[in-house]
């Protein structure tokens, strides 16, 4: 008698925020936290999506629409199968984002808020002040929109709480939803 074995239910960490708001740092948090439990897992980080998955993309809302779409499409599969996917990337357009929840298993959209004085406040590598100066096209937040989610499953607050609070909410939204032990 053949038996089945029913799989781990996958599921997609969608963080979405401003540039600097402390999506890469939340994300890397709650990998780290995950992996140390034998959870399953991949990341796609924005940056590195563009490098490998979508690179020759630029940064206007087509490209960019492109680029959330690639990433939907790869942590949609991987959480159809079984794998927990954290993405971290600005992803600014509501529509685009819901096309990737469609996509997925068990979908969860974290919102790393940080208003915009915050996270120029934050920015090291100076893009704020440089879109700001016209070098940067279409920079999210300064010369292009960022559309916040309307109703996020984890809402950080990532001016009031340390990434570490942050990464404690998400992995606690995990844990309630069942989706890890």
């Amino acid at each position: 008698m053949a038996t089945t074995t029913r799989t781990r239910d996958g599921y997609v960490l969608w963080f979405t925020g401003l540039s600097g708001a402390g999506k890469s740092t939340i994300a890397g948090i709650v990998a780290a936290q995950l992996r140390s439990v034998g959870a399953p897992l991949e990341v796609l980080d924005g940056d590195e999506v563009r490098t490998h998955l979508s690179a020759g993309l630029g940064f206007g809302k087509a490209d960019r629409d492109t680029n959330v779409r690639r990433i939907g499409w790869v942590a949609g599969l991987l959480s159809r199968h079984g794998v927990g996917v954290i993405t971290a990337a600005i992803s600014p357009y509501a529509d685009v984002r819901g096309e990737a929840r469609a996509m997925a298993t068990n979908f969860v959209e974290v919102f790393v808020d940080a208003p915009l004085e915050e996270v120029r406040r934050r920015d090291v590598k100076g893009l704020y002040a440089r879109a700001d100066r016209g070098e940067i096209p279409n920079f999210t937040g300064v010369s292009d929109p960022y559309e916040p989610p309307a109703a996020p499953e984890v809402h950080l607050y990532t001016d009031r709480e340390t990434p570490e609070e942050s990464a404690g909410r998400v992995m606690a939204y995990l844990r309630q939803r069942g989706l890890v032990t």
